[in-house]
């Protein structure tokens, strides 16, 4: 008797064994798209695709091409007095702007600032509320119906383009000329500048990034040094063309003036008196031309890529270098300028931004500003 009993417990287990091995062998053979496992649900209820840049095939260990591992932006301390001086006086002579600029880049109002209060500060300036209202009004924006105040230009636009429409009015306010042929080149960055601070201002909102009236800002006045250093070249050493990136120019800048752009409009915002942590966030952004992931705080990456990208796309879209935002894949870009970019724009919080750059709306924005520059050259 107790022989069979232990027959029978040998066969219970060996029917047990063989029963969990073709049980296993079903769920590896399963087809994709089965719902038997609670892994296969989840993998299965996932996106199908989500539309994200991808960034080109980079290794960690691959180096930056020559001429961008050998370049660096100087700052003032590199130049001799005699030439720092003489810069100084450069831009001592270009216009200051007016007071309602130091309150609108102020940093209580930069991301806590009402309607109503960015509404009065710009009618206080009675010259500015003009242009601006001229502004929205024009093709640029293509509004259906005539905007007669700033606080329906705020209701229409929003209130970070129109704080960054009376950035840009007074960034051209501060570039004057009488030649024609820099005057086009001063109309090209305030082009450059437009264009990337609504990309900037649709992005960001888009993608959910904190700070967003300060990323619009920042963007903005990145454009200054520009039209700065646009005013101090001789005409044929502006390198403002298409095909002609951050790298080339910084560059030639730095061999002809002993500085670039970049740091031209450090300077010239500190001749301005604006905020220190303000310069420093601005200079910033086209410093990440040189500047590793690694290099940046996480919680700063994705603000400042933004920034930056935008930069260039904003400066890529007035040169017409890229026709129209709906063609321009960042994926098959392999130009010098976006390469430490690409591995920033890998960030979670930067996903989707494929996916709203091209979007409908964003696309036929840009391509309505565009149209705009044209009609005005």
């Amino acid at each position: 008797m107790e022989i069979l009993i232990v027959i029978l417990a040998v066969a219970a287990i060996l029917i047990i064994y063989f029963l969990g091995r073709s049980s296993v062998k079903r769920a590896s053979s399963r087809p994709i798209g089965s719902t038997a496992s609670g892994a296969d649900i989840t993998r299965r209820a996932r996106p199908a695709s989500v539309a994200r840049i991808q960034p080109l095939p980079l290794t960690p260990s691959q180096p930056p091409p020559d001429e961008l591992a050998a370049f660096r932006f100087l700052g003032s301390d590199s130049l001799s007095a005699g030439r720092r001086e003489s810069l100084g006086e450069d831009l001592r002579r270009l216009p200051r702007p007016p007071l309602s600029l130091y309150k609108l880049v102020s940093p209580e109002l930069l991301d806590s600032a009402t309607s109503s209060q960015i509404s009065d500060l710009i009618t206080s300036e009675a010259l500015i509320a003009a242009q601006v209202l001229a502004r929205v009004n024009s093709p640029f924006y293509g509004l259906r119906r005539p905007v007669v105040s700033i606080g329906q230009a705020i209701t229409f636009l929003g209130l970070n383009s129109v704080r960054g429409i009376c950035l840009q009015y007074m960034l051209e306010a501060s570039v004057r000329t009488s030649s024609p042929e820099r005057q086009k080149v001063f109309d090209m960055i305030s082009s450059a500048s437009a264009l990337a601070g609504e990309l900037c201002f649709k992005l960001a909102q888009r993608l959910e990034l904190p700070a967003q009236g300060s990323l619009v800002t920042q963007v903005v006045l990145s454009f200054l040094g520009h039209l700065a250093t646009a005013s101090l070249l001789p005409l044929d050493s502006i390198l403002w063309s298409p095909g002609k990136g951050l790298l080339e120019r910084a560059s030639a800048e730095q061999l002809r003036l002993g500085l670039s752009a970049t740091e031209i409009g450090s300077l010239l915002m500190q001749e301005w008196g604006l905020p220190a942590s303000l310069i420093a966030e601005v200079a910033e952004i086209d410093r990440m031309l040189v500047t590793p992931v690694e290099q940046i705080e996480p919680g700063r990456s994705a603000g400042l890529a933004l920034c930056y990208f935008c930069a260039r796309l904003g400066e890529r879209l007035a040169l017409g270098s890229v026709s129209e935002l709906a063609a321009f894949d960042l994926a098959a870009d392999a130009s010098m300028d976006f390469f430490y970019l690409r591995r920033h724009l890998d960030s979670p919080r930067l996903a989707r931004l494929a996916e709203f750059l091209h979007s409908a709306e964003l696309v036929k924005s840009v391509h309505q500003m565009q149209l705009a520059f044209l009609a005005r050259d």
